[in-house]
């Protein structure tokens, strides 16, 4: 060993330690995220902003809080957002990176399914369970406590660390991350976003999603030649739209970890009673994109697709309107120094390589990455999204992952700050 090597030996190994004696204590810390519900929709976040404000102060950190607009946020079909920023500046002003490190919030509301409270933060054999504990208050703590490891250990003397913890991930990102950059609020160096463990994420699928409003002619169904069914016409419409998903299996990306562009259609609702030809159907659908795809062109396709189906369909006609539309993230070549630190400590902590790779998911770090900030996914949590429970009953993240992710963050911040 050098004499070089030998020291940043030494201090990873004291991280590793402070760590490991503050556990349960970061272990606390995230039970007392994930006891505050934050069902997005409806999507009422303050609160819960308030509550980790109120427990990075008895860490000594003072979060800003930045609360979007009620306006903005009532458009948006949210109730109340309030994004926190906590900055931590090392050394002399304005030398060395700035790092970002950033986890939502918001979640899907439970569901049904499950056999522990989804906010009960119970731990069984290991596992916390709970919504959010793998996506991502997980990585409240594991950020935070990588954070407060460095500053006990390594004492950096420049750069600095900034936790932004949103509440519009689930929306899109738009009034989270986005509102931020926005309004100038953060404009970091590097940034590294909530995930799992076992990969360092550097791609995404973009997503376009669009709610379809089909119109035809209520009627008595005693007498539906007098009427118009606006769900058959829906159905005609929804073939020829998942038809397409096999054309999209011809298409397929040359990202790892990303294979192929589909369309999926999660929600539909219509119709007056059970003996009325329905006069209205409502569908919302979801077309992830492949990051060479061209999203202009994706949406044009969409549309011609349903607008011609529709027209084969006397005294049909149709509304769209897009509700989101997410753009692929693609890699920045500045992520080289992210993604070799974190899989250097990955592997040595997880005991086998962790891939650098793209994932069919889409995120807000795309909204960081289209400002030039180059950014990657990673964070707390397993191998794959099914193994987590992620947006599904009984949702829970094995401690042990949580532990090796903070370590791996604080190592890593250590060797960007050095």
């Amino acid at each position: 060993m050098t004499a070089t090597t030998a020291p940043l030996t030494s201090t990873y190994s004291a991280l590793d330690a402070w760590i490991d004696q503050h556990f349960d204590e970061e272990v606390r810390f995230m039970q007392a995220l994930v006891r505050v519900p934050t069902d997005t929709p409806p999507g009422n976040n303050a609160p819960h902003a308030e509550r980790t404000a109120e427990l990075l102060r008895d860490f000594g950190y003072e979060a800003e809080k930045h609360a979007v607009p009620s306006g903005e946020v009532l458009a948006y079909g949210m109730e109340s957002i309030t994004n926190l920023i906590v900055r931590r500046k090392f050394g002399t002003e304005g030398k060395g990176p700035t790092i970002a490190l950033n986890a939502h919030g918001d979640v899907v509301p439970p569901g049904e399914g499950w056999t522990h409270d989804p906010y009960g933060a119970e731990i069984v054999d290991g596992k916390m369970y709970g919504r959010a504990t793998a996506v991502s208050k997980s990585d409240f703590a594991s950020f935070t406590f990588a954070l407060r490891a460095l500053e006990a250990v390594a004492k950096p003397t420049h750069g600095a660390v900034e936790l932004h913890f949103t509440y519009d991930e689930e929306f899109g990102g738009e009034l989270g991350p986005g509102w931020l950059l926005k309004n100038n609020l953060t404009k970091p160096d590097l940034m590294i976003a909530a995930g799992f463990s076992y990969e360092v994420v550097t791609a995404h699928n973009g997503c376009l999603q669009m709610e379809i409003t089909v119109h035809g002619k209520m009627a008595h169904a005693a007498v539906p030649h007098t009427g118009v069914d606006a769900l058959q016409g829906a159905v005609h419409i929804l073939n020829a739209l998942y038809a397409q998903n096999q054309e999209y299996l011809k298409v397929t990306s040359n990202v790892a970890g990303i294979k192929h562009p589909y369309l999926n259609v999660g929600r539909i609702e219509g119709g007056t009673n059970t003996n009325v030809v329905p006069g209205k159907v409502t569908f919302k659908l979801d077309r992830r994109m492949i990051p060479e795809e061209n999203p202009v062109e994706v949406e044009a396709n969409i549309r011609r697709v349903i607008e011609q189906a529709a027209a084969e369909r006397a005294g049909i006609s149709v509304d769209i309107r897009r509700l989101l539309l997410a753009n692929a993230m693609t890699p920045l070549a500045g992520n080289k120094p992210l993604v070799d630190a974190i899989q250097k400590h990955a592997q040595e902590l997880l005991g086998e390589p962790v891939p650098a790779l793209g994932t069919p998911l889409y995120t807000d770090v795309r909204l960081y990455v289209e400002r030039g900030i180059p950014g990657v996914i990673y964070g707390a949590g397993p191998r794959t999204v099914l193994e987590s429970h992620a947006k599904r009953a009984d949702e829970r993240l094995d401690l042990e992952d949580l532990r090796r992710a903070t370590k791996v963050i604080a190592r890593t911040l250590k060797d960007l700050l050095a």
